[in-house]
């Protein structure tokens, strides 16, 4: 009977000890081996994250590296482009304009019009081509590449404009002198009536 009362002190003790419904699972036991394994990805993932931020890095200076060559062969095409187009204008004015004023149909007083609205355009040309010297010899009013590359397009463009002005001058004063040929071939004509 001492044995059954102490069974039953220790039951009641239980019972006031432990809540209702519970279950005893034991002392949580906790595995290091998951710990460390965590703590080693949290590593490896923070210097992945660095990695990742050197490469961003790295990427957005190429990235500006290869904008400023791209700005660099756009203004390099623009000059090469303009010269191309001074080059044309001088040939014209040497040969073209050249065989315009010596053609026996283009009158005195048309001679000094003629030479002056190509002196024009060939002045505008050299005037143009001093202009980007400028800009590109000096820091042109601290511009970025980007920036001259802009006004050398717009340049390049007005080069453009000239080369066909002058191709336009140079072809409406042959159709002129093909004219007064074929006017001056009906008006001198043998008649045989």
């Amino acid at each position: 009977m001492k044995t059954t009362m102490k069974t039953l002190v220790l039951a009641m003790a239980l019972t006031f000890i432990l809540p209702s419904r519970s279950t005893a699972q034991g002392m949580p036991v906790y595995d290091n081996t998951n710990f460390i394994s965590l703590a080693k990805s949290l590593v490896e993932s923070a210097k992945q994250t660095s990695q990742l931020l050197k490469t961003v890095e790295f990427l957005k200076t190429q990235k500006d590296n290869i904008e400023k060559v791209n700005n660099v062969i756009r203004q390099l095409n623009a000059i090469k482009e303009m010269a191309s187009n001074n080059q044309i204008l001088f040939n014209v004015v040497r040969d073209d304009l050249r065989e315009i004023l010596n053609s026996p149909y283009i009158k005195p007083d048309e001679v000094t019009r003629i030479s002056d609205s190509f002196n024009d355009i060939i002045e505008s040309s050299l005037d143009s081509m001093n202009f980007i010297e400028q800009i590109l010899s000096s820091n042109f009013l601290k511009m970025t590449d980007a920036e001259r590359a802009g006004i050398l397009k717009q340049k390049e463009m007005e080069s453009n404009e000239m080369v066909a002005e002058i191709t336009k001058k140079t072809e409406r004063y042959r159709d002129i002198i093909s004219f007064r040929k074929m006017q001056d071939k009906v008006n001198n004509r043998a008649t045989n009536y």
